[in-house]
């Protein structure tokens, strides 16, 4: 394998600066050199998001690598040891916004590719990279709207490998074979404003509030299963005053979030808080936002094949999980029976100073190529 390839491919994508839904010509850069390597690419841009599906091959089965050149926003600049978007490297790592989530596995997707087709030009099956430029932002434009256009015109995947950062303490000590859902509420609690001296003419939403936050807080949702953790609920924001210390507000807005298994359900949990507010006498209004559904991959040849070229490159025997955040990948199910994340250490991403190290690096193209040559013998 050619050193630091996909170090140098890496860089080059830092040092495009792509805060989501910006892709900073990132896509562009993939389309030529994929081109190159006998893709069609075809760019699929919806509102202010650009989209890439490209592919080599006109068979079955199709092997997609997805992926997300937008990053999230660098936070305080003074506080970077170096510009997030001047890539650079220093005691082993590569940093820079983008270097853990996701670029180098971008970066690696490519180089892995490149290798299989120069020792198999006329591999079977096709390859595909499905890239988008808002994975990092709402999500609606993105990954979500090339799966409805896929679906419409019946093209299908049957592998695919995420290359999210995946991985805990080392790489491949961690695949992702799902994600739990999302579910997220506003609740605005209303009382009685007034002056903090005449408790009596007033109806305080905060106090209000407390005791069902706390039974909410307390509550065992689900007991989650063999390969979910269970529900957890947890309150992001809380939000209530005038400005003034000695007025009680009139309302208080608290902001909530469930991370659930498949153990639970959107309606489910939803019967269940209300039930809580409604057992404190609230007078309340709630709104809600689904931002994903849990889902879990089927555990057949992809995740077998992912597990064994991670060992065999790192020496760790990878544990299948559902936790983190989401993932495009809850929208790629849709049309692929199989999908797998595998990538990076995660300890650094959104982080000040975010990294990977090039060791890291270097292995990944080394596992992707490995699961093409399984996949695609």
């Amino acid at each position: 394998m050619p050193d630091h390839a996909a170090l140098e491919l890496a860089k080059e994508l830092i040092a495009r600066k792509s805060v989501t839904p910006e892709d900073g010509g990132c896509q562009e850069l993939l389309s030529a050199r994929l081109s190159k390597a006998g893709f069609r690419c075809e760019p699929m841009n919806f509102g202010e998001v650009a989209n890439l599906w490209a592919r080599r091959g006109a068979a079955s089965p199709v092997v997609c690598f997805a992926g997300h050149t937008d990053v999230v926003p660098t936070g305080p600049l003074s506080e970077w040891h170096s510009d997030p978007f001047a890539p650079t490297v220093r005691d082993g790592k590569l940093y820079g916004r983008g270097a853990a989530d996701m670029k180098s596995s971008i970066a690696a997707f490519v180089v892995a590719t490149e290798l299989f087709i120069e020792e198999k030009p006329d591999h079977s099956g096709s390859i595909a990279l499905l890239i988008t430029s808002d994975e990092e932002g709402p999500a609606v434009d993105g990954t979500v709207r090339v799966v409805d256009a896929l679906k419409k015109r019946n093209e299908g995947i049957d592998y695919c490998i995420v290359g999210e950062p995946s991985s805990v303490d080392r790489l491949g000590d961690t695949l992702k074979n799902g994600r739990r859902g999302s579910l997220s509420g506003k609740l605005v609690v209303r009382g009685l404003q007034g002056h903090v001296a005449y408790p009596h003419l007033v109806k305080n939403p905060i106090h209000l509030a407390a005791p069902a936050l706390a039974e909410l807080a307390t509550t065992r949702w689900d007991k989650g299963n063999e390969a979910f953790p269970p529900t957890s609920f947890q309150v992001s924001n809380i939000h209530a005053g005038t400005g003034a210390h000695n007025v009680v507000p009139g309302s208080a807005e608290i902001d909530f979030n469930f991370r659930f298994s498949t153990e639970s359900s959107e309606s489910s949990l939803k019967q269940k808080v209300e039930a809580v507010l409604k057992k404190h006498g609230l007078e309340y209004s709630l709104s809600w936002v689904l931002g994903a559904r849990p889902f879990l991959s089927r555990n057949g040849r992809l995740a077998k094949i992912a597990a064994e070229a991670a060992k065999a490159h790192t020496g760790c025997s990878a544990e299948l999980a559902t936790t983190g955040g989401t993932s495009d990948a809850r929208f790629i199910i849709d049309v692929c029976p199989e999908v797998i994340e595998i990538g990076p250490v995660n300890a650094s991403i959104h982080k000040l100073n975010e990294h990977i190290t090039l060791d890291e690096l270097e292995i990944l193209p080394r596992i992707y190529l490995d699961v093409l040559r399984k996949l695609l013998p």
